[in-house]
């Protein structure tokens, strides 16, 4: 069957998106988009049919990463239980950003800010840029473990820490804004 003009194969969507992700989390935000294109197994113009550029790949990207992260405020019980939703979203958030390939990723958006700013911009405001609130609670719960991990300095969380690191960030959050 034939796809109609201007539907997406999904299955080559989501292989350039993976593609996108090993790619450049190994070779920085100057990762070329026919290496990309290669390991998804699509033509160059596949890419920039479906997205246009590569920061529009690295802003699906990284909205992906928000919405992965945010899940557990949004939540059917988030607002019953706001402790433990933030919990539960500090848990990921330490998950994901301290994970090899979310460091890769971040890293590559540093280094390559001068280069290509148009791509760190699109992470950015995918991402850490949203409210005060969230900004302040993102810092608490990261704060110099990320730091840490990107200058080389690995320190191994295990559950329990994750479990006090989360719980802890969320009663202060909530001493600080909640009414």
């Amino acid at each position: 069957m034939s796809r109609a003009l201007g539907q997406i194969d999904l299955a080559k969507y989501e292989a350039v998106l993976e593609a996108a992700a090993a790619v450049m989390s190994e070779r920085g935000v100057q990762a070329p988009v026919d290496e990309i294109a290669r390991r998804a197994g699509v033509s160059k113009q596949t890419i920039y049919n479906q997205f246009g550029s590569k920061a529009e790949v690295v802003r699906v990207l990284a909205a992906r990463r928000v919405d992965e992260i945010t899940a557990a405020l949004s939540a059917p019980n988030a607002m019953e239980d706001p402790k433990a939703a933030l919990a539960g979203y500090a848990r990921v958030l330490l998950n994901v950003l301290l994970a090899p390939r979310g460091l890769a990723l971040f890293r590559m958006c540093m280094l390559g800010a001068d280069v290509m700013p148009d791509v760190s911009r699109a992470m950015y405001e995918a991402g850490p840029r949203s409210t005060e609130a969230a900004e302040f609670f993102g810092g608490m719960v990261v704060s110099t473990r990320q730091s840490a991990l990107m200058l080389g300095m690995p320190r191994t969380l295990t559950d329990v820490d994750l479990d006090h690191i989360a719980n802890e960030a969320a009663a202060r959050f909530l001493r600080a804004y909640a009414p």
